[in-house]
């Protein structure tokens, strides 16, 4: 049986937490690779609905859960999640749930200079969510990141909050910002460490052995790939790498145990903040896609930008992310449209193509170039079978399979985990 990767493919908030929760039934653990708690899965069971930010999707089905060292992690919104999700009555201890000793920590330096930043851009502001993320990947890099392993040593802790607090507060000030001391950082964070220490473990060493015993392995991204800092619409894109690469990286596995690669695309298109949008609609089909899809960021809470399915995106997206089948979701949003578009490629001056250039100036000119199709009148909410679907929608669907080059091997036609179409199973690889 093949591992399955799980990675958006367009810009986030495809309904990626629900798709995860009903493979995780089929699963025996399930990972985070990347992103931060910048990036939201809601999960709708039966009367209560879950919303995760750093916790693997996957603890809501009862499996172990595991975050890897592609992520970074800030403790204290790691630790109100777990208290609101105990509350819900979700068991998460350190029997449930397990984090990469190397992983990056985000502390409160990072989102006041993240905040800072956005601030001073001002009308050119990128449309971060101000919660470090950005600043915490850059510490990585830069090599004098604090790490979850360095909270068990009290001195190497002290020592490394020189280096950083040297690089951080210089930018604090150069922007207008409050500094921060060194003892009330050191306080926090020890402070934090016995809460912290008992989930830690050196997470690839655990993966190894499930994978060498046959266990299923549910690897889950954050954000999308049109959000990837080097594939995604620069530089309106997130810090991390979110294709499905990144979940080898991000974990510590061999590119060959990520198995089947499934995409997440919304039957339309939506995007939070800030960037281009080729396909978005200012008129009543797009507010009514949005009312309709209910479509507000589960982390920010800001409404999402609606738009016409948008092929040209997803297929860059099936190609440079490595996706080998989609799961097409919120296709019941669609219903009672008389007339739907999808947006075939761009027109760029007097060239069409069928991809998003690289150069920020031509994609925020880009002109989509439609196809339009006959909607449906009927309901598609709650189908279970392609025999429940109007005719008229199997052909949109059929034809999307057609211009993004990929097969779509899950419909779900509502929030509810059941109401859910298998084409293929992707455990079977």
């Amino acid at each position: 049986m093949a591992n399955v990767a799980v990675i958006g493919a367009q810009w986030g908030d495809e309904g990626k937490g629900k798709v995860v929760d009903w493979l995780a039934s089929r699963a025996d653990v399930v990972v985070r690779f990347q992103g931060g708690h910048n990036a939201g899965h809601t999960l709708v069971v039966g009367s209560q609905t879950y919303k995760l930010s750093l916790l693997p999707s996957g603890l809501v089905r009862g499996k172990l859960g595991v975050i890897g060292n592609g992520v970074v992690i800030d403790p204290e919104a790691l630790l109100a999640e777990i208290a609101r999700v105990s509350a819900q009555g979700l068991k998460v201890t350190p029997e449930t749930l397990r984090i990469a000793d190397n992983a990056p920590l985000i502390l409160p330096l990072h989102s006041a200079l993240d905040r800072a930043r956005e601030g001073a851009r001002g009308e050119n502001k990128i449309g971060t969510t101000g919660r470090g993320i950005g600043p915490a990947y850059e510490d990585k890099i830069a090599r004098r990141a604090i790490r979850v392993a360095d909270l068990a040593e009290p001195e190497t802790l002290a020592d490394k909050l020189d280096e950083l607090l040297l690089h951080h507060n210089t930018l604090l000030r150069g922007l207008g910002a409050e500094t921060f001391e060194k003892q009330a950082l050191l306080d926090h964070l020890l402070a934090l460490a016995p809460r912290i220490l008992p989930f830690a473990e050196p997470v690839w060493e655990r993966l190894d052995e499930l994978r060498r015993v046959g266990k299923r392995i549910l690897f889950e991204g954050a954000q999308a790939v049109m959000l990837d800092i080097d594939h995604g619409t620069y530089p309106f894109v997130t810090s991390s790498n979110t294709v499905a690469a990144t979940a080898a990286s991000g974990t510590g596995v061999g590119p060959g145990t990520v198995g089947f690669v499934l995409g997440i695309a919304k039957a339309y298109t939506t995007r939070v903040g800030s960037g281009p949008f080729p396909t978005e609609l200012h008129d009543a089909t797009g507010k009514l896609l949005g009312e309709r899809g209910h479509e507000f960021g589960t982390v920010t809470g800001r409404p999402r930008r609606c738009g016409w399915f948008d092929a040209a995106l997803v297929r860059q997206a099936v190609k440079v992310g490595g996706v080998q089948g989609l799961a097409l979701t919120k296709l019941d949003v669609l219903d009672g449209l008389p007339e739907l578009r999808i947006g075939v490629g761009y027109q760029i001056g007097g060239e069409v193509l069928r991809r998003l250039p690289a150069s920020p100036r031509a994609q925020a000119v880009a002109v989509p170039v439609y196809e339009t199709m006959e909607g449906w009148s009927s309901s598609t909410r709650g189908a279970r079978s392609w025999a429940d679907l109007p005719a008229q929608a199997v052909k949109y669907v059929r034809r999307i399979e057609e211009l993004v080059e990929a097969p779509v091997t899950l419909l779900s036609t509502s929030p509810e985990r059941d109401d859910t179409i298998l084409v293929r199973d992707p455990f079977e690889g």
